[in-house]
């Protein structure tokens, strides 16, 4: 269905249900000329002849019954997705509860519970820090919170995963520390470099494998705590390595290096099976939202 638009599968069952062109038109209140184009825009991306133009009526075609069947499922997701969002709108208290770590503490736990509160007013967020991955399983197994963030490589065992992005990294540094580096520099260049980074948990070690040396000898310090790190940053005692959203507003005066390869760090929510409240389903709306996602869930059985 990629690069298919949500109007254009209504158009189509439209003019399926009502058996041709012109009822369609009059029910989706469009010339009938836009229709016809919408349809034939339809079959040119799908690259399939969806209707059969050889009679009076149009008739649907093989490929034109397969793709009936998935399009009725679609819009049925939707409408399901759509009914879950509005359940949200009309409460007048609710609460959902979150937990993360460190690495998405800032980016993107505050820019998609700035997008829920936006879209839910009435609705609060309560955010539980956790001690890596391991520790967001155990919070949502023991049913302190019903959302986690974590990286996507992380195991998640029976949880329900849904990807949503990915952040960019970085090298942020005080000038005078990097100053024989280029802007964008081999990613082991950072070995001969001082970091302070959480080195504790083992993804986020895996992931910054090829800045480290071999004996984790240039890690000068291991901290979980954000604001530590930042500090230490601005005061020349090493450098961080951080999603590129917050090194430009928390770190705004440092230098900020590209990696060579670039390094990026999926993420996911991950939630227990069985049905989320209509507040995490509003949350997932908002996170995919954040990350630029249709808003419909992708999990079928929501």
């Amino acid at each position: 269905m990629t690069g298919v638009d949500l109007h254009l599968v209504t158009y189509f069952v439209a003019v399926v249900d009502h058996g041709g062109i012109t009822k369609a038109a009059q029910s989706l209140y469009i010339s009938q000329p836009s229709l016809s184009q919408a349809i034939r825009t339809l079959e040119k991306r799908l690259g399939v002849t969806l209707f059969d133009r050889a009679g009076r009526r149009l008739e649907l075609t093989e490929a034109g019954r397969r793709f009936d069947d998935a399009a009725r499922r679609i819009l049925a997701d939707v409408d399901r997705a759509k009914q879950k969002v509005d359940a949200v709108r009309e409460l007048k208290a609710g609460r959902v509860d979150v937990v993360t770590y460190s690495a998405f503490s800032i980016d993107p736990l505050v820019d998609v519970v700035r997008l829920f509160r936006e879209r839910f007013p009435r609705l609060a967020v309560r955010v539980l820090a956790a001690d890596g991955p391991a520790g967001v399983l155990s919070a949502l197994r023991a049913g302190d919170a019903e959302i986690g963030v974590m990286d996507s490589s992380a195991e998640h065992a029976t949880f329900t995963a849904i990807p949503i992005t990915e952040q960019e990294l970085v090298v942020a540094a005080a000038r005078d520390l990097v100053r024989d580096l280029p802007d964008t520099v081999p990613r082991n260049a950072i070995r001969s470099v001082p970091l302070v980074i959480d080195h504790s948990d083992q993804n986020t070690a895996a992931l910054f494998a090829d800045l480290v040396d071999d004996e984790a000898r240039n890690v000068v310090v291991d901290c979980a705590m954000p604001a530590a790190v930042w500090s230490l940053v601005e005061h020349g005692t090493a450098a961080t390595v951080l999603p590129r959203t917050v090194a430009s507003t928390q770190l705004a005066g440092a230098r900020h290096l590209t990696l060579d390869p670039p390094l990026r760090r999926p993420w996911d929510l991950v939630l227990r099976s069985g049905l989320p409240s209509p507040a995490a389903v509003a949350f997932i709306a908002a996170a995919r939202a954040h990350a630029g996602i249709d808003s419909a869930p992708e999990h079928r059985d929501w």
